[in-house]
């Protein structure tokens, strides 16, 4: 039976990352309304779904590790019903560039991560030969926020970074990381110590750049990432494109969207 440390991070880490993985909706719902997914982009959901099923079968070698087992379940499941959704409201070329993604990320790469474990590595060396993985792909994710907070610091606004978000994030980190520590588990904890400072710093901009700016318009995205229990879940924020016209009658330039990647489960988990 686990130590009731164990189980209290093992829950609290599966309730935030429940709540990050649901972060998207609102998204879809933008999308549906509109039935166009506009400047969207489906590499959130596909790193997402990649790191779900990536921490599931860390889970499936490593064994006795239910809480990381449930919510990549939970993750791969909603991620994939996301991934779904994007392609039946994407242009052919989106749908094309996420059916590519998918296949080169969750299959194939995939693929040959399951393929090095079960015939390259002895039994004895499994664990530690995936957990590397799984720990250089959850630090990578975890890299993805630097853009976003250049980006605050160039403009000097905050209104694409949610604050929630960060919020969560830090909690996630912190549930999987005394859930990694608990266990002794390395590769659950360390990816977390990464997680929780990139929120911090992103709430810290938050509270000295919280100020109302008209200048950036924006929409949040989330992943993995952490699709996983110990990866952050992937956010995309866009800047989307502006028509119609201004007061006066003179027709308004259209402006060219961008994205920038942020991450997340709390590490996703």
């Amino acid at each position: 039976m686990d130590h009731p440390a164990i189980t209290i991070a093992g829950i609290a880490g599966n309730v935030i990352s429940f709540l990050v993985f649901l972060a998207p909706v609102t998204t879809f719902v933008q999308v549906y309304r509109k039935k166009s997914t506009g400047g969207f982009s489906s590499v959130p959901y596909v790193v997402a779904l990649f790191s779900s099923v990536l921490w599931i079968f860390y889970a499936l070698v490593k064994t006795n590790s239910r809480p990381l087992l449930t919510i990549n379940a939970f993750g791969c499941g909603v991620e994939a019903a996301y991934i779904i959704f994007y392609l039946v409201y994407a242009p052919k070329k989106a749908r094309v560039r996420t059916i590519a993604y998918f296949l080169l990320l969750d299959v194939v790469a995939f693929g040959l991560i399951v393929f090095a474990t079960l015939k390259l590595v002895g039994p004895a060396h499994r664990v530690k030969f995936l957990g590397s993985v799984c720990l250089a792909f959850s630090m990578a994710v975890f890299v993805a926020p630097l853009s976003i907070i250049v980006k605050v610091v160039k403009i000097k606004s905050v209104e694409f970074m949610p604050i929630g978000l960060s919020f969560c994030l830090a909690l996630s980190a912190v549930a999987w990381f005394c859930y990694g520590l608990f266990t002794k588990d390395p590769y659950v904890m360390y990816p977390n110590v990464g997680g929780f400072f990139f929120s911090c710093i992103q709430i810290g901009l938050y509270i000295w750049y919280c100020k109302p700016s008209t200048d950036v318009v924006s929409a949040t995205l989330p992943t993995k990432t952490h699709g996983a229990a110990p990866v952050p879940p992937v956010e995309l924020i866009e800047l989307p494109a502006e028509t119609g016209k201004v007061a006066d009658g003179t027709p308004r330039s259209r402006k060219s969207s961008r994205f920038s990647p942020r991450t997340d489960p709390g590490w996703c988990a």
